[in-house]
């Protein structure tokens, strides 16, 4: 099934149940905003950010071809993370390419922000101050039309939906719901599809790997339930208003009816460089 077959067919779905019955409300249960689990360790916590005067005596160790060198390297550990939507994290670009030339990341991470714009049209973006977290967008998309508005394979297809889901269901949704939901679309989490493969892993390792999705687990519940939420990649590269459109001609539906979700995708959130902090 293609991207726009998926979407499609979620139409068609939806009118269809429209017609079958038309007098069945629903109705969105207030939850308590549950703390997110941290899944990455904190090893970051050895590094400092050095100052601009440490910075400048790194600078005197090496050549300026030395320093080219490890921007290029850089620039590369990007795009290999980047061809997996794995977003950089900087404890893993300090260990594994900076190395001894730590004391001079604001300044490589400067040239390689500056060679991705140049050279790539890419942006280097912070997705996660805490963690440091990186992950690149393009410039273009960034601008005009964020990635993830028009599906271009099958797996972006399937994520819009639970995106969709989570967006208007006010931001979480529970695991089953999901799963049922992508039921009613003949998309059988618990069946392989010959297009998205295994759709349950797909959704809970590798879309929260790329930090498209939260997969959390809800405090007090007995058996163990779990919930999605948008991840930091999400927030950057996907377009509520575009969402929120889309659903309006799923329901035949003017979008500002969903008052709280017009809102929100109309709040004006803008996308931040890299602080390099």
């Amino acid at each position: 099934m293609e991207p726009t077959q998926l979407l499609g067919f979620i139409k068609a779905e939806m009118t269809q149940r429209k017609r079958v019955s038309n007098t069945q409300s629903s109705s969105q249960n207030k939850r308590q905003s549950v703390p997110l689990a941290s899944q990455e360790e904190d090893d970051d916590s050895t590094f400092t950010q050095p100052s601009s005067s440490q910075v400048q005596r790194g600078l005197e160790r090496f050549t300026p071809a030395q320093v080219d060198q490890k921007t290029a390297e850089v620039v590369q550990f990007f795009l290999v993370r980047d061809q997996k939507k794995i977003p950089v994290r900087r404890a893993d670009l300090v260990k594994h390419v900076l190395k001894d030339y730590r004391n001079i990341y604001p300044e490589i991470m400067k040239r390689a922000a500056r060679t991705f714009d140049q050279v790539f049209g890419l942006k280097i973006v912070e997705i996660d101050s805490k963690n440091h977290m990186y992950i690149l967008v393009n410039k273009l998309e960034t601008a005009e039309a964020p990635p993830i508005t028009n599906p271009t394979n099958p797996k972006t297809g399937l994520l819009f939906v639970v995106l969709s889901l989570i967006f208007m269901k006010g931001g979480a949704v529970r695991e089953n719901l999901i799963w049922n939901t992508l039921k009613k679309l003949r998309v059988d989490a618990g069946e392989k599809h010959e297009e998205f493969g295994d759709v349950k892993k797909a959704i809970t390792d590798e879309f929260v790997r790329q930090r498209y999705l939260e997969y959390v687990r809800i405090p007090h519940t007995e058996p163990v339930e779990f919930e999605f939420r948008w991840g930091q990649r999400a927030e950057v590269e996907v377009s509520k208003v575009k969402i929120l459109e889309f659903m309006g001609e799923l329901h035949d539906q003017d979008p500002q009816s969903w008052t709280q979700q017009f809102r929100e995708a109309h709040s004006g959130s803008s996308q931040s460089a890299p602080s390099n902090r």
